[in-house]
């Protein structure tokens, strides 16, 4: 019998890298044969693995693996990925819960709107009134008199804080682990978002530092979940587990407009304040539980079964032993595999390689793209369902919930087609960075500009941005993982600034937008606001088509020690 033994877990990590770096993971033979007899164990190996990675021949499980199998209860990385699910979940529901509330905080009628001389076509006919003459679709009038420019400011005044947080964030993860600083940031959102009504109530220039706050509290969290995943999940699990965890933005999304539509048409604690009151408390209840069932890394996991903690570090090990510049010594210890990963401050940041990095580029300008249209349709789609389509507050929210689940189904759909994709070598790395790249780009983009030929049909705008939207999921498949390929050292930072500059659009795209609407609430105007949004979405996947990579960089590296050289020599 060949003495290696292939489990189900090291099958997709040996027989997607390289022959040469599967064949480091092998465990060297302790007899004492003759050469001829050794020659023949590896081949007999090689036979096995090539059966193997076939599907030819059944698993031959090791002892380890059957420990695995028998054990009860979820895998460690399992439980940290539910927990950065929810967290998302949780921050996403803090942050988007204004753009529904904004409906019910604001006094439409006390807005002077120019649409007095506009054509009847340019405008969506109002909702037939009931026989007795009311509005089918009462809404109370809200207490503050903020026109467009002045909500937008407000909805945008959040993303100046969440840009300032966001390199910083990603680089303290690096250094300390993200565990706090993902905690952290998500209990400062929460803090400031109970406080959000009091500061309205108070004053507008205080409800917009608040919201600035509020977003520098989230700002950490992206950077640090990336630089998390580095450490906590194998190459090949990579996408699919970065679309459950991030799509917990879209599940917090799902669930906290209709939630907060519903509490906004309430008298339950003044009505719109109490979204802001059950979702700051939602996020001191996540906090706690954060901070006792999750750890930085493997190693650092006091109830991490040895099989997954070793499973993990190997797998990490064998996408660095694809270059051998990049291997450790074969004599130090176990744990010690994923160096590079581990100890990010020894080094001092490339700033000067990294600014200038094509690829990073490539993906800070395709992310740019995919933020603003995103950004449109997070912050604004509400008031067009509302100005312009004439919904009541829990039925815009209700419809705008919609979008984020169907793009969550199929964000998971697509990252496990791009996991199974590339464990078969049906496509390589860069190319499915590129495919799901431009499905997540073009197709939504088709949505919003079916959205100006299809007018005032509800179902139809609805079909646009929850059906041809829904694909925006597949960006977890496309970019979203670029950054750990390009560096696995540097990846919260690289996230940090990538993701800073296309959340700059979180408050360029609401400011933009109320230029153009400037008190003029008609299609033709709303038209312009999705032309633009499309038309720079995909000029960003145009120049990520082109520019992207998937080579770990060379300023990445960590020149070879000394006695993984001599071994070489």
């Amino acid at each position: 019998m060949p003495p290696h033994k292939w489990t189900d877990e090291s099958r997709d990590a040996s027989c997607y890298y390289e022959d040469a770096a599967a064949s480091r993971l092998r465990r060297p033979s302790t007899s004492s044969n003759s050469s001829d007899s050794a020659d023949r164990s590896d081949d007999e190996a090689d036979d096995e693995r090539e059966a193997f990675c076939s599907g030819e021949r059944p698993l031959i499980r090791s002892s380890g693996a059957a420990e695995e199998n028998h054990g009860c209860g979820p895998k460690t990385r399992h439980i940290f990925g539910l927990m950065g699910f929810l967290g998302f979940a949780v921050v996403y529901a803090m942050r988007v819960n204004l753009s529904v509330a904004i409906v019910a905080m604001v006094n439409q009628t006390a807005i002077p709107h120019s649409n007095a001389s506009v054509i009847d076509t340019d405008t969506c006919p109002l909702p037939a009134p009931h026989h007795n003459g009311s509005d089918p679709n009462p809404q109370k009038e809200g207490e503050f008199v903020w026109d467009e420019a002045t909500q937008g400011l407000v909805l945008g005044s959040f993303f100046y804080g969440y840009v300032l947080t966001q390199v910083p964030g990603g680089r303290m993860a690096e250094l300390y682990g993200g565990k706090k600083i993902y905690g952290y940031g998500v209990l400062i959102t929460a803090i400031f978002t109970l406080i959000t009504p009091l500061a309205a109530h108070w004053d507008l220039p205080l409800l917009v530092l608040v919201r600035i706050l509020e977003g520098m509290g989230e700002g950490v969290t992206y950077p640090a979940m990336h630089a998390m995943l580095a450490h906590w999940i194998p190459p090949l699990e990579r996408n699919k587990f970065a679309a459950i965890v991030y799509a917990g933005s879209n599940i917090g999304t799902v669930i906290s407009m209709p939630l907060a539509g519903w509490l906004c048409s309430l008298d339950f604690l003044g009505g719109w304040p109490s979204a802001f009151y059950i979702f700051g408390l939602l996020g001191i209840l996540w906090f706690i539980a954060w901070m006792y069932l999750v750890y930085d890394k493997p190693s650092d996991h006091p109830r991490i079964s040895v099989t997954e903690r070793e499973y993990i570090e190997r797998s990490l090990h064998v996408q660095r032993l694809i270059n051998p510049d990049l291997a450790e010594p074969e004599e130090e210890e176990e744990g010690q595999d994923d160096v590079n990963l581990r100890r990010p401050s020894e080094e001092p940041i490339p700033w000067s390689s990294l600014l200038t990095s094509v690829p990073l580029w490539a993906i800070l300008l395709t992310q740019c793209g995919q933020g603003w249209a995103f950004y449109t349709q997070l912050t604004e789609l509400p008031t067009y369902m509302s100005n312009i389509l004439h919904f009541d507050i829990q039925s815009n929210a209700l419809l705008n919930a919609v979008p984020y689940l169907t793009a969550w189904f199929v964000g998971i759909a697509c990252s496990a087609l791009a996991d199974w994709m590339l464990a078969r070598r049906y496509i390589s790395l860069l190319n499915s960075y590129k495919l799901w790249n431009t499905v997540a780009s073009v197709v939504p983009s088709l949505g919003l500009i079916g959205i100006i030929y299809v007018g005032c049909d509800w179902v139809w705008v609805t079909f646009m941005l929850a059906g041809v939207g829904s694909f925006g999921g597949a960006v977890y498949a496309g970019n979203q993982m670029n950054h750990i390929a390009l560096s696995p050292r540097y990846a919260g930072t690289m996230y940090g600034i990538t993701n800073s500059a296309a959340n700059i659009c979180g408050f360029l795209a609401p400011y933009v937008i109320g230029l153009i609407i400037n008190h003029r609430e008609t299609l033709t105007q709303w038209h312009l606001v999705f032309w633009l949004a499309a038309g720079l979405n995909i000029a960003g996947n145009f120049i990520y088509l082109i520019f992207a990579s998937a080579e770990e960089q060379s300023w990445s590296k960590t020149p070879p020690t000394r006695s993984s050289r001599s071994q070489r020599a």
